[in-house]
């Protein structure tokens, strides 16, 4: 499936030699998306939404000071990439035929210009995440900014091509996003604790946990699977190739694209494994401690009412 947008020849050109050095083979097709939306996310972090936020809700948004007009507008950031990329996402799961057509093999090395399109989307995400992250620890924390560091290492590793298959399943995890952005924006609109923000918290748990947690960690294991299996298949293909010849040849990469054989199936540096695999785990260690937090900060919104309402039905009548 092709990538709707295509690139400059210019800057294809000009990126290749860095490409080439770092291996990361589909990066020059997909760099104009990175760039579109690194510099995207800032123009509506800086102009778009203090502009239409100072129309919509002028008072409410006036009164801010500035730490909170900084995060009401990385919210609205967050809130348009989500909305952006999950679309994105979804449709060319639905419609890359190639995609549906991939073995392990494919998962692993496999690629496809949609998908990559995809990929340099949420990568010029993620730099611009780990830039306002680092920016402003201050206010994201330093679960954001790590959170950041592995999305990005993770994104990009997919270049080489690797993991590319998945990285649209993993983009999935934005679905509650949404959801989470609405919960931040009714303590602002002094709608905490109202049936709006009580019906989006409910959906932000329900989205959160099965979006997140339960299919991202099918997802993980379903990655870690291919993993084990291209490993497998490489070491028993080294065996044999050592016996015939007694010495190990080929591209392992070159293989896992339907190349000539050689003795691996597929290039699997030890880096590059415990790379993506280390930030694959971190994201999901993470997604679970927020599903905790996340729990505690909607109940904390309602328990008020609830203890108040249990105390009235106490009182002598």
């Amino acid at each position: 499936m092709r990538d709707p947008i295509p690139a400059p020849s210019f800057l294809v050109d000009l990126t290749r030699p860095f490409a080439e050095r770092w291996s990361l083979t589909t990066l020059p097709p997909h760099v104009h998306e990175i760039f579109l939306g690194f510099f995207g996310y800032h123009v509506i972090l800086y102009v778009l939404s203090p502009a239409l936020s100072q129309r919509i809700c002028p008072n409410i948004y006036r009164s801010f000071n500035k730490r909170t007009r900084l995060n009401w507008d990385i919210h609205w950031v967050s809130m348009v990439q989500a909305l952006f990329i999950n679309s994105a996402a979804l449709y060319v799961i639905w419609t890359d035929q190639q995609r549906h057509e991939m073995d392990w093999r494919g998962r692993l090395w496999g690629y496809t210009p949609a998908s990559g399109m995809v990929q340099g989307f949420a990568a010029g995400y993620f730099l611009w995440d780990l830039q306002i992250s680092s920016q402003y620890i201050s206010i994201a924390g330093a679960s954001a900014l790590l959170h950041a560091i592995g999305a990005l290492a993770v994104t990009c590793i997919g270049f080489r091509p690797f993991g590319n298959y998945y990285g649209l399943s993993f983009v999935l995890y934005e679905l509650s996003t949404p959801f989470l952005n609405i919960h931040w924006f009714c303590d602002k609109l002094n709608l905490t604790g109202s049936k709006v923000q009580l019906y989006n918290g409910i959906a932000l748990l329900v989205t959160f946990f099965c979006c997140r947690l339960v299919w991202g960690t099918y997802q993980s294991y379903l990655i870690y699977s291919d993993i084990y299996t291209a490993l497998s298949a490489t070491s028993s293909n080294r065996m044999v190739s050592i016996l015939d010849n007694g010495k190990c040849e080929g591209n392992g990469s070159a293989v896992a694209m339907g190349g000539p054989s050689g003795c691996s199936l597929g290039e699997l540096p030890t880096w590059l494994v415990t790379i993506y695999l280390t930030g694959n785990t971190a994201l999901s260690v993470l997604n679970f401690y927020w599903f905790s937090q996340m729990i505690k900060a909607v109940t904390r919104r309602f328990r008020p009412k609830e203890e108040k309402v249990a105390k009235d039905m106490k009182k002598p009548q």
